[in-house]
């Protein structure tokens, strides 16, 4: 046993927003299973992002959010105010994740001395000439000389950063995102049948279903183009969008305009995810682009198999043939011949989704992931992890 006098260690997570992103919701997984004997948490946020529906999850957790407010990268105000906060709270240790937070927090750290980690979750490579080139250029700068450590959350986007924003090869680490699988239990044959009912989905209709935050790169439009084809094949077919976005109205009308709009069902922004995943067949990504999509671990750990876009992380994830299949992005013909492969095999299907239950459970564990980052932590404060 750790001895008790150990003294906790103040970690603060600042981030840009608590909206529903991937980045987001990965916080409040690595809160949850923090071990507290040994860290204090605490989360500070620069901006309200879809009324920051992830808050209530973590205060749910009794870790405390703080709020310092900022509009924009270039308020003159944001880093006297940051540094002023970061003084009173004095962290051993600040993690930034976003724009924002990196920018801001590993500057005002690094004038602090306070050791930082960043988490990359995106691969982004705006064109010159957009304004969001220069900020990137700030933010590569100001990763390679500040954080003790960057982490990625797949190899790919290492590779991406260590490329494209010339980080040093020595400081940027990856580290999977993992996702908690006491979440995913077996769901009786009941619940399935009530929950499918209300959302007006006959009971022995195979569901191609889709989670995530409806935005244009997400690729679903793509899918919608597909499933005039998939039913002509499979006319029982069912599409379920789970997420909510700016660009919900858009993929509404597309469905309208392909006349599939009784054979598609918008579910919104949901808490039940694995029993969502459990009453649906088969899970597809047609994303554009993506780091490592932490609702590929979640769909795997459901036993689902996974049709998704050959981009970024995503191949470190499904292995071709063996837990999903894999398709060049922005191809509807692709889409519809590869949902049509599961469609028509549920056996094969099955087998996928049985193998990738095997997968998440070897790479995609959060207590693996958590142990690592505490780890991390320790590290940069000079500290070993001992048995506890």
């Amino acid at each position: 046993m750790g001895k008790s006098t150990t003294v906790r260690k103040r970690i603060i997570f600042l981030i840009d927003g608590l909206g529903m992103g991937g980045a987001e919701r990965l916080l409040v997984i690595y809160l949850q299973h923090l071990n507290r004997t040994r860290f204090e948490p605490r989360v500070c946020v620069l901006q309200v992002k879809q009324n920051n529906p992830m808050a209530a999850e973590i205060e749910k957790l009794g870790v405390p959010i703080d709020f310092v407010p900022v509009k924009r990268l270039a308020d003159p105000t944001a880093l006297p105010r940051l540094l002023i906060y970061l003084r009173r709270m004095r962290p051993a240790v600040l993690h930034t994740q976003l724009e924002f937070a990196d920018t801001l927090g590993g500057t005002a750290a690094k004038l602090l001395g306070i050791p930082t980690v960043s988490t990359l979750h995106t691969a982004d490579a705006p064109e010159k000439g957009e304004k969001s080139y220069w900020r990137l250029k700030l933010r590569w700068w100001i990763l390679r000389h500040f954080p003790a450590r960057v982490i990625a959350v797949s190899e790919e986007t290492r590779q991406h950063h260590l490329r494209v924003g010339k980080l040093p090869p020595q400081k940027v680490i990856t580290l999977h995102n993992g996702i908690d699988l006491s979440r995913f239990q077996p769901v009786s044959p009941a619940e399935i049948a009530a929950l499918r009912k209300s959302l007006g989905i006959p009971a022995a209709a195979p569901v191609l279903v889709t989670v995530a935050v409806l935005r244009q790169p997400k690729g679903i439009q793509f899918l919608l183009e597909a499933l005039p084809d998939i039913l002509q094949h499979v006319p029982e077919t069912r599409y379920l969008i789970v997420g909510d976005g700016e660009y919900r109205e858009k993929l509404e009308n597309i469905a309208a305009e392909k006349n599939v709009t009784n054979r598609v069902i918008f579910a919104g922004t949901r808490r039940d995810i694995p029993q969502l995943l459990a009453a649906a067949d088969i899970f597809v990504l047609p994303t554009l682009t993506e780091a490592l999509p932490t609702v590929l671990a979640e769909a795997m750990a459901a036993e689902k198999p996974i049709i998704a876009s050959h981009v970024g992380g995503v191949p470190e994830m499904v292995d071709d043939g063996q837990n999903g299949l894999l398709i060049p992005p922005a191809d509807p013909p692709a889409l519809t011949e590869a949902c049509l492969k599961l469609l028509q095999s549920p056996q094969r299907a099955q087998a996928m989704g049985k193998t990738g239950r095997q997968i998440v459970e070897e790479r995609f564990n959060i207590q693996q992931q958590v142990r690592r980052l505490e780890t991390l932590y320790l590290d940069i404060c000079g500290e070993k992890l001992s048995e506890s």
